[in-house]
């Protein structure tokens, strides 16, 4: 079928005028439009969106390299819209000479193919061809092979166009120097090459920390301790608060004498932690006070300190103070502080540390080398080859689309994959087959998020078994979603295993952990009464059962727990009570009622023999169909009802799809996508089937059975209604 439409530049909608000719295919149930020419995806951004199978689909998750998705998704948002497919179209069609060469599928190309007309398509020839110079590559046709790793094709060039220089970039040492030293200092960022490079950014940070570090390294103060300054202002700092709250405990004590004790170490403090390893304790030492607590405001340096601060104390006691000092009053060592003031401020200046690490005279060499402005210029003649290097990253993406672009198509604009007679050919979505119950279910869903499907899958009407997918070669979990479309219910029930094989050919332990109930096939419709009639009654003897028997286990406890009571005496007790006499009466009651059962039993079948005895042989026929059609009847024509509207929409729907049609699954089709397991009919022997009489003696006495029947039946005159 043909249709003529027109594009609405305004609202991109088509309209029944002259313009392009659309050919079109029922297919699942709905009109779809056929892609069957490189012409028609040139022409896509002229199809109406309303005619489109799909509206957008994950990039995750499909059976498409997703890299080729990637390219394709142009505002990279995770998924693939009408506009991105429009808009790829646009660009492949327009680099090639012929566009019915991307319904091959191919992942190479002869570069004389590009339509160098165009501007694309000379970009992309010029990048080829620069690749196949790079790679020392004979022949005039490219592949993904050649372009699978970019960093090999730009290993062999000087720039690359991505702003970002390495050691390798410059000749001269210096600059070369420079560049490792901003690395070890700023860290890199990766080249297109691969190997690890410095950009405008790093570089200007670089030369920045050189200066200011320089700057501040020329303004150190007179160290007040010579060398040991250094080490003496971690210690201050460390102790200060320590030192402090000791001198304040001390004056409180002065202060109130009869609380001194209070601010000294507390016994109960010790007394908490000396059953344990005092070695890991120092923490809940170092809360204690420094000195013990007297109420006089000096350290004495001859008495002991506390453990945890004791060693620092003494340490910086010996650069500040005088061999002979004795004690350290709160004057002393406030001066200590005062005297370190100058030099912790410009301690807590310092600028440009980032670069302290290679030395000072290290830093005043790069200084007065100043190879800034030599390795802004490599960066600027970089950036300058940014289109033509990026052209060469085209040339990947080209290749990518080109292969996957027509099979995208087939599962975007159509679903012809899905639909496809050949069982070789898979829609994108299908993940694998589930291997189960002597079935090889084919339409198998990796499932994203497992709530929107408890939500939207009953609406498919399709019976679909949800596995935990595990194995050896991945640590991950997979769960699928498997339609079952053939055979009976079987041995499907939750935590039956299975195996599912994706389309990797990777097999994956498999576990049903719930089951979506939807009818599979019209003969399992049928059979479905009997079968619920057949669980209602093994249901019902089995509770029947169990009742019986806790009522026999219960009598029988009791009785045993009231043995002992009820045993006679032996000697001196009374006597033996005397068995109850058969009372003839009762029985014959029961007899009775077993007799009237019986003849009501009786007098229904006579009834029913009657009825049948007025009616015609093919009447009785008719009967039994009749009576077969009133019990499945009803089934069968429910399942007829489902299996007309299976729909895979829905479970597309679930996975983050944007279905604009239905998929429906006819019954001939559904057929199609559960393979049962069928073996050849052959003569073979059970070696543990139960002996018994042979064929032809089963035969024979069936036939004599059936003889002696009619010839009962045919003796009383039951016949007469068959005119025997």
């Amino acid at each position: 079928m043909k249709m003529v439409l027109k594009t609405n530049k305004k609202t991109n909608m088509a309209k029944k005028e002259n313009a392009y000719k659309w050919e079109f295919e029922n297919i699942g149930g709905t009109s779809r439009v056929r892609i069957t020419s490189g012409n028609d995806i040139a022409h896509l951004g002229e199809l109406d969106p309303t005619m489109w199978t799909v509206l957008s689909c994950p990039v995750k998750g499909l059976e498409i390299d997703e890299k080729s998705l990637d390219y394709i998704d142009s505002d990279s948002d995770g998924k693939i819209r009408v506009n991105d497919v429009v808009k790829t179209a646009r660009w492949v069609c327009g680099a090639l000479k012929n566009n019915d060469l991307i319904l091959k599928g191919e992942s190479g190309i002869d570069i004389s193919e590009f339509n160098t007309g165009n501007e694309s398509g000379k970009k992309l020839y010029d990048s080829a061809c620069e690749i196949l110079r790079n790679l020392g590559k004979e022949g005039s046709e490219i592949t993904l092979g050649d372009t699978a790793d970019i960093t090999a094709i730009f290993a062999k060039t000087r720039f690359n166009g991505d702003g970002i220089i390495t050691e390798s970039t410059p000749d001269d040492a210096g600059e070369k120097a420079a560049i490792a030293a901003a690395i070890a200092s700023f860290g890199s960022v990766p080249d297109r090459s691969g190997a690890p490079g410095v950009n405008k950014e790093i570089i200007e940070a670089f030369y920045n920390a050189l200066t200011e570090y320089d700057k501040w390294n020329a303004s150190v103060p007179e160290p007040v301790f010579g060398d040991s300054t250094d080490t003496a202002l971690e210690l201050y700092l460390a102790l200060d608060a320590k030192v402090k709250d000791f001198f304040v405990r001390s004056r409180l004590a002065g202060f109130t004498p009869d609380n001194a004790a209070k601010l000294d170490i507390q016994g109960a403090s010790i007394e908490s932690i000396s059953s344990g390893n005092l070695a890991v304790s120092t923490d809940r030492i170092a809360e204690y006070p420094l000195a013990r607590i007297t109420g006089k405001c000096e350290i004495d340096l001859g008495s002991p300190l506390n453990p945890a601060w004791s060693e620092k104390f003494r340490k910086l006691a010996g650069i500040a103070f005088k061999p002979e000092t004795k004690a350290v009053t709160e004057e002393m060592w406030n001066g200590i502080g005062t005297s370190l003031a100058g030099y912790a401020g410009w301690k807590s200046a310092k600028a440009g540390c980032q670069v302290e690490h290679l030395g000072i005279d290290a830093v005043r060499n790069f200084i007065a080398q100043n190879k800034k402005e030599a390795l802004m210029k490599l960066v600027a003649e970089d950036i300058s080859l940014k289109e033509e290097s990026d052209n060469i990253e085209n040339v990947d993406k080209f290749l990518h689309i080109y292969r996957d672009f027509y099979r995208l198509l087939r599962n975007f604009i159509t679903f012809d994959d899905f639909y496809s007679k050949d069982k070789s050919i898979k829609a994108v979505f299908q993940a694998g087959t589930l291997i189960i119950d002597e079935r090889a279910c084919r339409f198998c869903l990796l499932v994203n998020d497992m709530a929107k499907h408890n939500t939207m899958a009953a609406a498919s009407g399709m019976f679909l078994v949800y596995c935990d997918c595990t194995t050896k070669s991945r640590a991950d979990k997979i769960t699928i979603a498997a339609a079952v479309t053939v055979g009976e219910i079987g041995d499907l029930s939750i935590g039956k295993n299975a195996v599912f094989y994706d389309n990797a050919g990777t097999e994956w332990d498999a576990v049903i952990t719930k089951i979506i109930e939807n009818p599979i096939s019209i003969s399992q419709a049928f059979w479905s009464p009997y079968r619920r009639m057949a669980v209602a009654i093994e249901n019902l003897i089995n509770k029947s059962a169990a009742e019986k028997d806790d009522k026999m286990m219960k009598n029988a406890t009791e009785k045993i727990n009231s043995a002992p009571a009820s045993i006679p005496a032996q000697a001196g007790g009374e006597a033996k009570a005397a068995p109850m006499p058969f009372d003839i009466a009762k029985f014959a009651g029961i007899f009775a009622a077993i007799g009237m059962a019986f003849g009501m039993i009786g007098s229904a079948l006579a009834s029913l023999l009657k009825g049948f005895k007025a009616l015609t042989w093919w009447q009785v026929i008719l009967v039994f169909v009749c009576l077969l059609l009133a019990i499945s009847g009803p089934a069968m024509v429910m399942a007829w009802m489902k299996l007309r509207r299976r729909n895979i929409a829905p479970l597309l729907n679930a996975n983050g799809w944007a279905i604009n049609a239905s998929a429906k699954i006819s019954i001939a089709f559904g057929a199609t996508l559960t393979d049962i397991a069928k073996f050849p009919k052959l003569k073979l022997k059970d070696p543990y089937a139960k002996k018994g009489i042979s064929p032809w003696a089963t035969i024979l006495i069936t036939v004599l059975v059936l003889a002696a029947a009619f010839a009962a039946l045919w003796y009383f005159g039951l016949l007469s209604w068959a005119g025997l």
